[in-house]
């Protein structure tokens, strides 16, 4: 299968390549990913040269673009040694990362990141990189998290938190198709320490359980309806820690699908909490799907 035979609604993958054990199975990953769309493969190494250029010769700029051009000669040469029919490109940028992956994803392509990058700070879970593409994200974002050669769970996870995550339920349940797996929605609510209180309420408390129970099922009919064909599971549960819970759910996952939600920061873009902690701590790779854009689809 190739890019002219893609799958409806899935765009191609758009995957960074810094030479970090990171990058290299988010790499891996994004080569499965798009040879089961059936689209393209587009690898991305930003050199990031045009910042700090006044600084440097044009002998260390010369050097630097080829280190780049030969990592990501070597990177498709072992991707197509995996996926031989899959259509590989690469793009060798001189900008910063981030901007050079959303330009390579333009309006309909996923791009994929590793949760780890080159920097120096171990005590970052994820990547400067990695959090700066999620958080300004406009189009689906992976992050790969997990083993490098993860054992299948046989599932898509999609976390659902009311009906606005009608289009992050469609998305999770393509990836299902594609993979030929159930889709499991599940619906966590917040239990706070004292429930009843006004914090606990602010916080989305216990309430109404029919009123939960509603949203879930509302979200789920509409998915089995516009996928007859997938099995989908619905589950709902009370828990003092959503992100807690989803994290403890995304062992059982292949994939955790997530509708994006960003907080409001004086620094720009950020992510909610419960976002940051699944990029930051899951068991299997998430994917981010912006509540606005082509990756999120109509909440009509």
């Amino acid at each position: 299968m190739n890019a002219a035979t893609a799958r409806p609604g899935l765009g191609r993958v758009v995957v960074g390549v810094d030479g970090s054990p990171s990058a290299h199975t988010a790499v891996m990953w994004a080569a499965a990913e798009a040879a089961l769309r059936g689209s393209t493969l587009c690898l991305v190494h930003a050199a990031d040269t045009d910042a700090p250029v006044p600084f440097l010769s044009e002998v260390e700029l010369v050097r630097i673009r080829q280190a780049g051009r030969e990592l990501l000669d070597r990177t498709a040469e072992a991707v197509t040694e995996r996926h031989p029919e899959l259509a590989v490109v690469k793009e060798l940028t001189d900008g910063p990362a981030p901007g050079s992956l959303r330009r390579a994803a333009a309006l309909t392509g996923t791009i994929v990141v590793g949760h780890r990058g080159l920097g120096g700070f171990s005590s970052l879970v994820l990547g400067s990189v990695g959090l700066e593409v999620a958080a300004g994200a406009t189009t689906p974002v992976v992050v790969v998290r997990g083993a490098a050669e993860p054992v299948e769970a046989g599932s898509v996870l999609a976390a659902v938190r009311n009906e606005a995550d009608v289009g992050c339920a469609r998305a999770a349940a393509r990836e299902a198709l594609l993979r030929k797996v159930p889709l499991r929605l599940l619906h966590i609510w917040s239990v706070g320490l004292s429930v009843g209180s006004r914090a606990a309420l602010r916080n989305g408390g216990d309430g109404n359980v029919r009123d939960h129970v509603r949203v879930l099922t509302s979200i789920s009919d509409r998915v089995r309806e516009e996928f007859p064909n997938l099995t989908v599971h619905a589950d709902g549960q009370k828990s003092h820690s959503v992100p807690g819970a989803l994290v403890d759910a995304s062992h059982q996952a292949d994939l955790l699908v997530v509708g994006g939600r960003r907080s409001p920061g004086y620094l720009g873009p950020t992510l909610g909490r419960i976002t940051l902690t699944l990029l930051q701590h899951a068991h299997c790779p998430v994917e981010l799907i912006p509540r606005q854009g082509p990756g999120h689809g109509s909440t009509s």
